[in-house]
């Protein structure tokens, strides 16, 4: 084992992943004992043990996460958490699908629960962390239009649409293969120009941060400090080597800590995932809302990404919330819809995607928030205030 290999897989990092998979395989030997009603004192002690057993392991995907991004640079960084995560939790969904039982609204459910955390909760903190700290804080708007630009579309596909073309919420047949098609291929194609041509739309504008770096620059001629990428200096301006050759110099490093990442995020969710049978039990007992379960687990599910947006804001880096954020909930869209109607045509079963009118009229209050919000040049702590408020609102109308 290289050094460099040492230096990644660190006794701390080897000790999250026997705890996450250890957790794992302790649950399915003790399956049947958790099987509802579960005795109080066992449920609340599950929970406590599988809820530690995340927040360790979250913060190894944020560790790792953030020396990716420091390698990597933004969009790709931050790109790399965002699809870690949200392809674990479609492969998820597309396994409860394929599973015994009726789970006919389970894609809609777990994609608004999301949306409306994405949207509302995480950005509205992050904002109101990030200005409280640092003031108003600019943020690179070609690139946030332009995931808000896929949200407004892909949110219309998801939820609206299959109520007014549809039938009881769902797609005709003959309208999933265009619908599918359509998503796919606009998800693609930003993907494409996210990471190619248009990758400087997704890179921090901030002066406060993008000084330091051309400074530290021109103060030496070849930038490669441990741990920096690569940079060259042309005319006393820093000039970043492309991704390709970052990737080359550092393909050891790179691949290794994408391993890790993937490996520490999946238990994550594994356990989300297992976790719900017994918050159902107990948030059953105690007369609550059986959505509000949904909202639980789509808040442990994406808690690394979640701890990485919160120290970007902490930091400043406002565009990095965004990359993130906005960056999840097309991605959360933009693979889990065309993902569970594939699914459904194949097995034959109903998907409904409709949404309520309450939560629709929610949505687009969200979306016209976030427009308003991020068609400033810069945002501030107001807000994310804002934002917040919209979430207390979607949890109010949980209990209605």
């Amino acid at each position: 084992m290289t050094a460099a290999i040492r230096s990644i897989l660190t006794p701390t990092a080897i000790l999250r992943l026997v705890l996450g998979w250890g957790a794992f395989a302790a649950l399915l030997l003790v399956g049947p004992l958790l099987e509802p009603p579960v005795p109080a004192p066992l449920l609340i002690t599950a929970l406590v043990v599988i809820v530690g057993v995340i927040l360790i392991c979250a913060f190894g995907v944020v560790n790792e996460a953030e020396h990716l991004a420091h390698r990597l640079g933004d969009p790709y960084g931050s790109l790399v958490l965002t699809l870690s995560i949200v392809l674990i939790e479609v492969v998820l969904i597309a396994a409860v699908l394929l599973g015994p039982g009726d789970h006919t609204t389970i894609a809609r459910d777990s994609v608004m629960a999301v949306s409306m955390i994405i949207l509302n909760a995480v950005i509205g903190l992050c904002l109101l962390v990030g200005g409280l700290r640092h003031g108003d804080m600019a943020h690179n708007r070609t690139g946030t239009s332009t995931y808000l630009s896929l949200t407004i579309v892909l949110a219309a596909l998801a939820f609206a649409l299959p109520a007014l073309i549809g039938t009881n919420g769902s797609y005709a047949h003959w309208q999933e293969l265009p619908i599918i098609v359509l998503t796919i291929g606009i998800y693609a194609f930003f993907l494409y120009r996210q990471t190619g041509s248009q990758a400087d739309d997704f890179v921090e504008v901030d002066e406060r941060l993008t000084r330091a770096p051309a400074e530290a620059a021109g103060r030496s001629a070849t930038g490669t400090e441990a741990g920096d990428a690569p940079v060259t200096v042309v005319e006393g301006e820093p000039v970043k080597h492309s991704i390709v050759d970052i990737i080359s110099t550092h393909r050891t490093e790179i691949i290794v800590r994408l391993l890790l990442l993937v490996a520490t995020v999946t238990p994550i969710v594994l356990l989300s995932h297992d976790m719900a049978t017994l918050l159902d039990d107990g948030l059953g007992r105690l007369g609550a809302p059986v959505a509000l379960s949904g909202v639980v687990i789509a808040l442990i599910v994406f808690l690394p990404e979640t701890i990485t947006s919160i120290r970007a804001a902490w930091a400043g880096e406002v565009q990095r919330v965004s990359n993130l954020c906005h960056g999840a909930q097309v991605s959360t869209v933009g693979l889990t819809i065309p993902v569970v109607l594939v699914i459904g045509a194949l097995t034959d079963q109903q998907i409904v995607l409709a949404e309520s009118p309450a939560n629709l009229l929610l949505f687009a209050v969200t979306l016209l928030l976030s427009v308003t919000t991020f068609a400033a040049k810069r945002v501030t702590a107001v807000h994310g205030a804002a934002h917040l408020v919209v979430f207390a609102i979607f949890g109010i109308t949980l209990f209605s």
